[in-house]
C-alpha cells in the first residue's frame, strides 16, 4: 500500500509549486543571469602572477614530516609538535606513502591514539593525574545519550577482557 511517507517523490509537481515567498530561490535558474555565463575568456596574463618571490624560508630547527608529494617545504609550516615517541615513528611511517593512500591515513589515524595515550602516561610521569572523565567529555555524554555512553562502556570492557584473555593465554602456552 503507498502512503504519503512511501510515494516517490514528484519532480514536476515541485517544479510547478511557486517558491517566490523564498528570498533568493531560483536566483540561478536563469542562464542569462548566472555569472559564469559566458566562459571567462581566457589569456594568459594570469600565468604572469606566477613570478612573484619566494618568503624567506622558516629555519627548520625541528624534524619536518615532508609529502611525498611536496619534496620541499612551504615557507611557513608548523614546529609546535615534531614528530616524538612511538606516535612520532608512526607518523613517520605514515609519511612514506601518498596523501591518497590508506597507508597513509589509517596510521595517523592511530598515531593521534598512540599520541593521546603518549600524554597521559607523560602526565602520570610529571605527577599530574589527568581528569579523563571531563577530557574526554563522557559527563556530558552521560547526562545527554546515556545509553550510547553505556553500550560504548560495554563494548570498551569486552573488547579489553578479549585482548587480555588472548595475552595471558599466549603466557600460559609459553
Amino acid at each position: 500500500m503507498i502512503t504519503d511517507e512511501t510515494k516517490p517523490f514528484d519532480f514536476k509537481k515541485s517544479e510547478q509549486a511557486d517558491y517566490t515567498h523564498i528570498k533568493g530561490w531560483g536566483i540561478d535558474a536563469d542562464p542569462e543571469n548566472d555569472p559564469v555565463y559566458p566562459m571567462k575568456k581566457r589569456t594568459n596574463e594570469e600565468h604572469e602572477g606566477y613570478a612573484w618571490q619566494r618568503p624567506e624560508q622558516q629555519p627548520e630547527d625541528v624534524e619536518i614530516l615532508k609529502s611525498v608529494e611536496r619534496p620541499n617545504l612551504t615557507a611557513a609550516f608548523g614546529t609546535a609538535s615534531p614528530p616524538e615517541g612511538l606516535n612520532g615513528e608512526i607518523r613517520k611511517f605514515a609519511f612514506k606513502y601518498s596523501e591518497s593512500s590508506y597507508g597513509r591515513w589509517l596510521p595517523l589515524v592511530l598515531a593521534d591514539r598512540v599520541g593521546a595515550l603518549e600524554g597521559i602516561i607523560d602526565d602520570l610521569k610529571k605527577g599530574h593525574l589527568p581528569n579523563i572523565f571531563a577530557e574526554r567529555g563522557w559527563g556530558a555524554e552521560w547526562k545527554y545519550n546515556r545509553k550510547n555512553f553505556l553500550l560504548k562502556m560495554a563494548a570498551t570492557a569486552a573488547v579489553t577482557a578479549i585482548a587480555i584473555s588472548v595475552i595471558s593465554s599466549k603466557k600460559k602456552k609459553k
